[in-house]
């Protein structure tokens, strides 16, 4: 029988409505997960699923559902420390909850900020635990989902942000806040390396840093994981970038778009910067000190690695945010569209087995990775 438009549309709204309030209760049902955002984080994670949505199919299609084993791969560690910590281990294979889905896992990246969570240090603040399985970005298929799921679909193509980790395994747990489709135009090994990085990124420079066509933004660490990806996210809104890195990185700043490539090393960035719009820090220290100065007034200064000094900045008129980043399908989806439309690519230096892991930690402890490590967990699938 032949629906007519009248129809059609009372369906839609109604579909509409009842994935809305599903998503609500996900995010509720799912909060134990995101106990370390403050309530206006929250409030911005559900926004943006509920805005994500909106526009998605919200179709009840499925794949042919994949067999899943009882046990599975994992790197595990049973004590806070170094990489040595790391142990590769046979685990059970976590089930999803109905707002969850389970994720194969074909690859997942590696963080500098990874070393700092294996020690320990900051567990209350990170919401870790123990036994502690890392892994905070991925990309994968999915196998299972809950019946509350309804952005995502058994056999979809997804990358991930995991919150509370879980990623350096053959299966991992996530939800529609953290997981989107990948994109198209990158392998799951590429996509690995971009939700976190990425996301850290664009929020910077796009949420509290409000970067705009014309402006000039000064990118400390542009051939790092985060840095690639601002740099190419600031020229994608036709903004000016200087960034700073090694002699060994130069070439690596004009590939990625810079307009002014700074040899920290050789030349003080504060003779090439002055007035810019933006600072994104991500070496803190006195990299951080000497930023203030080079900001406009009413300009914006994030860091991602250490304290901003407030005094320092409500002397200057400057605005300067500690950022940590989040989930955010809605922000992650607007990456898959740069990335497709060739705007933004992931830079991976190094893709290593699971195995490896304590090696690829022990390389993020350096701070001097180019780019992005990705752990290559499973073979990618066949078109």
């Amino acid at each position: 029988m032949k629906t007519g438009n009248g129809s059609e549309k009372i369906l839609r709204v109604c579909r509409g409505a009842c994935l809305k309030r599903l998503l609500f209760n996900s995010v509720l049902e799912n909060k134990h997960r995101y106990n370390a955002f403050d309530m206006n984080s929250f409030i911005v994670a559900f926004i943006s699923v509920y805005a994500f949505v909106a526009t998605a199919d919200t179709s009840v299609a499925g794949g042919t559902p994949e067999p899943v084993p009882k046990k599975m791969k994992a790197v595990v560690a049973h004590e806070y420390g170094g990489p040595e910590k790391l142990k590769l281990e046979e685990v059970p294979v976590p089930q999803p909850k109905e707002t969850e889905v389970l994720i194969r896992v074909i690859a997942s990246g590696v963080n500098p900020a990874d070393p700092l969570i294996l020690s320990g240090k900051f567990a209350d603040k990170f919401g870790t635990h123990l036994p502690l399985i890392p892994g905070y970005d991925i990309a994968g298929v999915v196998v299972k989902a809950g019946p509350k799921i309804r952005a995502l679909k058994v056999g979809d193509p997804v990358y991930a942000y995991l919150l509370y980790g879980g990623g350096w395994a053959e299966y991992c747990i996530s939800n529609e806040i953290e997981s989107v489709i990948k994109p198209k135009s990158l392998s799951f090994t590429d996509a690995a390396a971009v939700p976190l990085a990425g996301l850290t990124a664009f929020q910077a420079l796009c949420g509290f840093g409000n970067l705009q066509a014309g402006q000039t933004a000064l990118i400390h660490g542009g051939s790092g994981g985060v840095g690639s990806f601002a740099i190419q996210i600031a020229k994608a809104r036709d903004a000016k970038v200087i960034a700073t890195a090694s002699t060994a990185n130069q070439d690596v700043l004009k590939q990625l778009g810079a307009d002014v490539a700074v040899d920290y090393t050789k030349q003080k960035f504060e003779d090439v910067a002055h007035d810019v719009a933006v600072v994104l820090d991500t070496v803190g220290g006195d990299t951080l000190a000497r930023s203030y100065g080079l900001v406009k007034k009413d300009g914006n200064l994030v860091t991602i690695v250490s304290r901003c000094d407030q005094e320092e900045a409500k002397k200057r008129g400057i605005a300067c945010k500690s950022l940590s980043s989040h989930p955010d399908p809605s922000e992650l989806g607007t990456i898959t569209q740069m990335i497709d439309a060739g705007k933004v690519k992931p830079l991976v230096s190094q893709v290593l087995p699971l195995a490896d892991a304590s090696k690829a930690v022990a390389q993020a402890e350096t701070h001097h990775t180019r780019g992005k490590i990705v752990l290559k967990i499973a073979d990618e699938p066949k078109p």
